[in-house]
């Protein structure tokens, strides 16, 4: 089925989605609110999105300032160079929260958990995955490093483990010396 939903309009959709699950979290988040919020119709949104968990996880989906798959810089420290470079200190700090608030949804909902898997999760993880078998043609990485399969553990840990150890958000510089000090060295790099 074709959108006939402009790109900025979409885009008005999901931020309005984003700040709603900010205020009110995932459970007391419905479609009636977004229909309100947005000035639309209620039948719209389901025809577009279909449920309310695709609408969450398409709408986070595309908060996402860069695509993993489509870094390349030629080298495996460039591309996670542009990685960090291309976050947003505020945004990482909103999406932890964010995040941290799903995470107890993500149990609940059988079908949050799935959209999120399918439409974030997967896509990120196989952007990294892609990042990394350059680095292993390249010859930058050795293609038996066991390390590899645990990139995405490695970086999701540091985004929960951080607000939680030290009370604070992940921002840029902490991306940066996590990678330095923790995900190079397992690789190899």
């Amino acid at each position: 089925m074709v959108s006939r939903i402009t790109p900025e309009r979409e885009a008005e959709l999901h931020g309005a989605v984003l700040d709603l699950l900010r205020e009110v979290g995932y459970e007391a988040l419905t479609m009636d609110a977004v229909a309100t919020r947005t000035k639309s119709s209620k039948a719209t949104l389901y025809r577009q999105w279909g449920s309310k968990p695709e609408l969450v996880a398409r709408a986070l989906r595309c908060s996402q300032p860069v695509s993993l798959r489509e870094i390349d810089t030629g080298t495996l420290r460039g591309d996670f160079a542009v990685m960090v470079e291309h976050s947003d200190d505020d945004q990482m700090a909103k999406d932890t929260a964010l995040m941290r608030g799903l995470a107890h949804a993500v149990h609940e909902s059988p079908e949050l958990h799935k959209a999120l898997r399918e439409l974030l999760v997967e896509p990120e993880i196989n952007g990294i995955q892609v990042m990394l078998q350059r680095a292993v043609d390249r010859g930058e990485m050795a293609p038996d490093c066991p390390a590899v399969k645990f990139v995405p553990h490695m970086l999701i840990g540091a985004f929960i483990s951080l607000p939680l150890i030290e009370d604070r958000p992940v921002d840029r510089d902490f991306l940066t010396d996590f990678i330095e000090a923790v995900v190079f060295p397992a690789l190899g790099v």
